[in-house]
């Protein structure tokens, strides 16, 4: 029919008004919309509405042509401690459950889906015990998860409660203190936090031929600290999975084990130093089979890695037995510098961050500017897992061990009221809209103009960026996605996300 044949003047007029909206409207879809929700420290979560531009009013921050991939992304998640537990215990019943629903519902802020918690105590946990502290214990007849019924597991399971499909991974802190050289929980003895006699240091360092500061640790350790004894090795192995086992009687899956924790923190809390000798032979003579036998279900991971020694860990992946062991790799700290050099070298091995950096007790905008750096440089080096530590802490976040530490929510013991820090909407900048199957495509770390940009698709294939500015004035930020320009005004140190429709 023609559309200027009309009856009369008025049924024209409002033909032409709805072709003209039509048209409009069509014309809005080819310019892809985009939704814009931006933080800043006194205004969060703010959202505005903007369309993709035909042409770019600065050169472009980054360019992406569409078929790029770096990664596709799995899952967020966060540790499990003991003094997590107690902090969400000092709530009253109600904010406890948003506190969860918040960090673990499929429909809360973080979508929370991984869990990672330690086999015996942490830094992090009330104070040293493990499952097992019977001296001699090598059929571990005394293996128990008593304690753990009492912290780990409600907090575990009220986890699973909001969110039933959540799969969780473990790395020990220490060995149970029988199977050590030292006889100690800890690595290095300490005046205040621990009875470790000071001349029983002598067994661990060497010291390093490199100039202070370029390499962490300064001094590497002469001695595996686990006692190298067939006998030891062989109850440490079946010691992962009589805990692997218990947990799951307990209705807790456990997917992922990784055989120590920062084995290259020579610490005054629990904790373990190896030797590459020592990491390859554990792993590939007693840790997988063992797990193989027992529960090949559990995928086996090195790590974690917080050593920017790259000859160190490239020593222990270039082992040939280790490729037959280990399905990955889990880097944090300052393992996360040799990230980008090691995935390229061994691309066959799966890649993930395995803690987030906790900071100093700060609790302040500075630090989730950092924990934000970490994520887009983390996923934009093909990581598909990011954990984050503290979920939630109380006060100063103080370990029994002296440290102070950060956390996404803070407790105030007294007013018993939750705080959702800053870090906490660093975090949802990116968890929030980057869910599992989610591919990253491009990434610019922000260390020289303070400008960190990542870009991911969602599985049906749409754009979403996420953008920092953490400069003392905003600033102009373009981003080429695909024939169309994201051509915006960032607000000074604030964090933004761009779903594009």
């Amino acid at each position: 029919m023609n559309l200027f044949f009309q009856p009369n003047k008025t049924s024209t007029i409002k033909t032409l008004l709805a072709v003209l909206c039509c048209a409009a409207s069509t014309g809005a879809a080819h310019a892809q919309a985009y939704v814009q929700t931006s933080s800043t420290e006194g205004r969060l979560w703010q959202e505005a509405r903007g369309s993709l531009q035909k042409t770019a009013s600065v050169a472009p921050l980054l360019e992406v042509k569409g078929d790029e991939k770096i990664a596709t992304f799995k899952a967020w998640g966060t540790c499990f401690n003991e003094l997590g537990w107690d902090a969400l215990q000092l709530l009253p019943k109600p904010e406890q459950e948003t506190v969860l629903s918040r960090l673990f519902a499929p429909a809360g802020d973080l979508h929370f889906s991984r869990g990672r918690f330690a086999m015996n105590a942490n830094d992090y946990a009330r104070g040293w015990y493990s499952c097992d502290e019977v001296d001699g214990d090598f059929q571990l007849q005394h293996f128990n998860i008593e304690h753990d019924q009492t912290t780990l597991i409600p907090y575990l399971k009220a986890a699973q409660h909001y969110n039933p499909g959540m799969t969780f991974w473990i790395s020990p802190w220490s060995p149970p203190s029988w199977m050590k050289i030292n006889h100690s929980y800890a690595v290095r003895s300490s005046d205040k936090y621990n009875q470790l006699a000071p001349a029983s240091d002598v067994a661990l360092y060497e010291k390093s031929t490199e100039k202070n500061g370029k390499v962490f640790p300064e001094r590497l350790t002469v001695n595996d600290y686990l006692i190298q004894d067939p006998r030891y090795l062989t109850a440490y192995a079946n010691y992962f999975c009589k805990f692997i086992a218990a947990y799951k009687a307990q209705g807790i899956p456990i997917t992922t084990a990784m055989f120590q924790n920062e084995s290259w923190s020579y610490t005054i809390y629990p904790g373990c130093a190896w030797t590459v000798p020592g990491i390859i032979r554990f792993n590939t003579e007693y840790l997988a089979p063992a797990l193989q036998a027992q529960h090949p279900e559990v995928a086996l991971y090195l790590g974690t890695i917080n050593t920017n020694r790259y000859e160190t860990i490239d020593a222990v992946l270039a082992d040939p037995r280790m490729s037959q062991t280990i399905k990955g790799v889990g880097f944090q700290w300052e393992g996360g510098q040799i990230l980008p050099r090691l995935r390229a070298k061994y691309p066959q091995y799966r890649y993930m961050q395995s803690e987030s950096e906790c900071g100093w007790g700060s609790f302040d905008w500075k630090a989730a500017e950092h924990t934000f750096d970490l994520i887009t440089h983390y996923l934009g080096n093909g990581c598909e897992e990011y954990t984050f530590w503290n979920a939630i802490l109380a006060d100063g976040g103080v370990s029994p061990w002296g440290w102070k530490q950060n956390a996404l929510i803070r407790v105030d013991s007294k007013a018993k009221t939750a705080t959702y820090t800053p870090e906490y909407y660093a975090t949802k900048h990116f968890s929030h809209f980057i869910g599992a199957g989610a591919t990253i495509v491009a990434q610019r770390p922000g260390k020289d103009d303070k400008l960190p940009v990542l870009v991911a698709t969602t599985p049906q294939g749409k754009y979403l960026v996420v953008a920092g500015n953490f400069n003392e004035a905003s600033k102009t930020v373009v981003i080429k996605l695909g024939q169309r320009y994201l051509d915006v005004m960032l607000p000074a140190h604030s964090f933004n996300t761009f779903q594009v429709k």
